[in-house]
């Protein structure tokens, strides 16, 4: 599959992983057609991970920035994130391949949680692959997947973030392809992954559309989400690319900010590229080596982006905005305050593009953001930003 008039996605892979990845398709496309198994994907997502996810106007936000302001709730959805929405459907087509052992890897530790949890719940034993910074980081997401039974593997190589993490699961899988399902977080990597992972997140934006037609009557005008791979964005975005009249912006990192290269704005920064199996955008140097990435949010600490999103900008069909710490921070401190909500850093990126893009909107414009996570893993990395 590619996306856009620059072809990107593909499948560029190592020739042992080429069989494996068709093996993945063909199950996938077979799933899909088969009412057992989705019968079982929407039960799951039902009784296990508590969907659908509430639509919550914010009212105090909305008053405050005079413009109407819905948000997904999917900091609501099992497991804190809508992580869990991908690793259910990965899962269960692991084990309608017949794999029995799951590979992942991890930025944040959401998706290693979401896939710990999901194995638990089914059976199968995970192990996740977690760069050493991001382990320091987020020590209580490692011990909710050591909770749940996983084995953590921290990666010290590189950076030693998402992306040196997503390099060890790959080398694991190209030994241990025969028993193994790798388990992708984001929709990115060699196809089928970017296509799978929005087919199973899109439940994200099939919802709040319906939703919002329901509490308000009308689609939105702008919708935002996050960028860090682009799961959630694919997600949220996937069900109104055919509604001409909603904007899309996605938010991805502008770490500090300052000219340097302690970022993560792949979309508004990188160049064309093939790097984890797919042609795409990615931040690089002038010899085309991948440079290390720099965000407060772990979770969109990564230097490529899905292919899709890729060929929606050089469409225009969405709009791509970096967003720095300290604006994150903020929208992080005012959406508690205002709201109850401590969203995850993530997120916090989507609102704060969403509150920088209210005044340029009509005074009666429907905002529609995607609280991807919650901020409970974040609360130490907060108050270190805070110097308190």
């Amino acid at each position: 599959m590619r996306f856009g008039e620059k072809n990107y996605g593909g499948l560029y892979s190592s020739e042992s992983l080429v069989a494996v990845l068709q093996e993945v398709e063909d199950a996938f496309v077979k799933a899909q057609a088969d009412p057992v198994f989705m019968g079982r994907f929407e039960e799951v997502l039902k009784t296990f991970a508590g969907r659908a996810t509430p639509l919550m106007f914010a009212e105090r936000l909305s008053e405050k920035y005079g413009r109407r302001i819905y948000l997904k709730r999917e900091d609501l959805l099992h497991g804190g994130a809508h992580k869990t929405n991908s690793t259910i459907g990965q899962l269960l087509l692991a084990q309608y391949m017949g794999k029995t052992r799951i590979i992942a890897e991890t930025g944040a530790g959401q998706h290693g949680v979401a896939t710990a949890m999901t194995g638990a719940k089914l059976g199968l034993p995970v192990e996740v692959y977690m760069g050493a910074v991001d382990v320091r980081r987020q020590q209580t997401n490692v011990k909710r997947m050591e909770l749940f039974g996983a084995t953590v593997h921290p990666v010290s190589s590189g950076g030693a973030t998402l992306k040196d993490a997503i390099n060890d699961a790959m080398r694991d899988w190209i030994t241990n392809v025969g028993s193994t399902y790798h388990c992708f977080g984001t929709a990115a990597g060699p196809y089928p992954y970017p296509s799978m992972v929005k087919y199973f997140q899109s439940v994200i934006g099939t919802e709040a559309k319906a939703q919002l037609r329901e509490q308000a009557g009308v689609l939105p005008d702008a919708v935002f989400a996050c960028i860090g791979g682009g799961s959630n964005a694919i997600g949220m975005f996937a069900p109104f690319t055919e509604d001409p009249d909603v904007r899309l912006y996605g938010a991805e990192p502008a770490g500090l900010d300052d000219g340097s290269d302690r970022h993560a704005a792949t979309l508004t920064r990188g160049t064309p590229g093939v790097f984890h199996g797919m042609h795409s955008l990615f931040l690089q140097n002038s010899e085309g080596q991948i440079t290390n990435t720099h965000s407060i949010a772990a979770g969109l600490d990564y230097p490529g982006v899905g292919p899709e999103l890729v060929a929606m900008q050089d469409s225009g069909r969405a709009t791509f905005e970096a967003v720095s710490d300290a604006e994150t921070v903020d929208a992080f401190a005012e959406l508690s305050l205002l709201e109850g909500i401590i969203p995850a850093f993530e997120s916090a990126h989507a609102l704060a593009l969403a509150l920088r893009t209210a005044p340029r909107l009509d005074p009666d414009a429907v905002l529609l953001v995607c609280v991807s996570g919650r901020g409970d893993k974040d609360l130490d990395e907060y108050w270190n930003y805070r110097g308190v």
